[in-house]
């Protein structure tokens, strides 16, 4: 590979820094002024970041007209990153599910510009014996020409075989591989606060690129010191991908999601001390003096 290219590939590489929701009353008075209507909470998300995970397309698919209204409602930079609706990834097979499937990514097609990615996460009794059922799913998702992601929950996908299977066959898909990392709220004290995302998977993570973009959701403790350590070592990994040509797509969570901002601007900072800048959509976005919460 030329100089030239890989230089092209660094500038054309970007950091995309979200959380999991737009629409979450628990912000108001501190991520969001305090009578902030429901109607502005994703102009004013997309005001402070660049992308957003989107939950919602997991429990309903949005109508066309929906979907239309988020892009007048976003910057030209923001990125949506759905999910594909449990109907077409919890009910048995997933080639039995194109049909479904397909319709879905016609109606996210309507994001233009707005589309990042759109991950399917897969329930943990989907295992590495339905690995052809996968491939032939993600190669029919492909004739809508939008970029996928994919997250495994099943131990066995973790597995020397199995994970070498699914890489090499997500890399000749250019498709990426979902990372989670739930090493947070498991490897802290026992509280009451992160019982409920505990529940998901305690699954290795193995930061491993299988396509021109990377996908990381970072399930957050609320506490901001059982997070630094794992926040730095992700530092280093992003600051490696972007001088590799990769696009971060980086998703903060938290058990008490009032929190996820807060950890979202920390992990900024920590990037900007290492030179690295996120996509910004505005360059006047001010937050409400919080009135609220405190992660300290």
């Amino acid at each position: 590979m030329s100089d030239n290219l890989v230089n092209q590939q660094k500038q054309n590489a970007a950091i995309y820094l979200g959380c999991a929701v737009w629409s979450y009353k628990g912000w108001l008075g501190n991520f969001y002024p305090a009578k902030t209507k429901p109607s502005e909470f994703l102009r004013l998300y997309s005001e402070k970041f660049a992308t957003v995970e989107g939950n919602t397309t997991f429990y309903a698919v949005p109508q066309p007209k929906t979907v239309a209204k988020w892009v007048t409602q976003t910057p030209d930079k923001f990125k949506f990153c759905p999910k594909f609706p449990k109907e077409v990834t919890h009910q048995g097979l997933l080639q039995q599910n194109i049909v479904p499937a397909l319709k879905f990514l016609e109606i996210m097609q309507g994001l233009g510009e707005r589309a990042g990615m759109v991950f399917a996460q897969l329930p943990p009794s989907y295992s590495p014996h339905y690995c052809d059922d996968l491939q032939q799913f993600l190669i029919a998702c492909q004739e809508k020409n939008l970029s996928l992601a994919v997250e495994v929950r099943h131990p066995a996908w973790f597995k020397a075989v199995s994970a070498n299977r699914l890489n090499q066959m997500l890399r000749e898909l250019n498709i990426t591989r979902v990372l989670l990392d739930t090493r947070p709220i498991y490897n802290s004290p026992d509280d009451p606060q992160v019982h409920s995302s505990r529940r998901k998977p305690n699954v290795p993570l193995q930061p491993i690129v299988t396509s021109d973009r990377a996908l990381v959701r970072f399930i957050s403790h609320p506490e901001r010191k059982y997070n630094e350590l794992y926040l730095q070592e992700w530092v280093k990994q992003i600051e490696n991908w972007v001088n590799q040509g990769t696009t971060v797509y980086f998703f903060v969570h938290c058990p008490l999601e009032e929190r996820s901002p807060e950890t979202a601007d920390y992990l900024e900072d920590l990037l900007q001390q290492r030179g690295l800048s996120t996509v910004k959509t505005s360059s006047n976005y001010q937050t409400a003096t919080p009135t609220q919460l405190s992660l300290f």
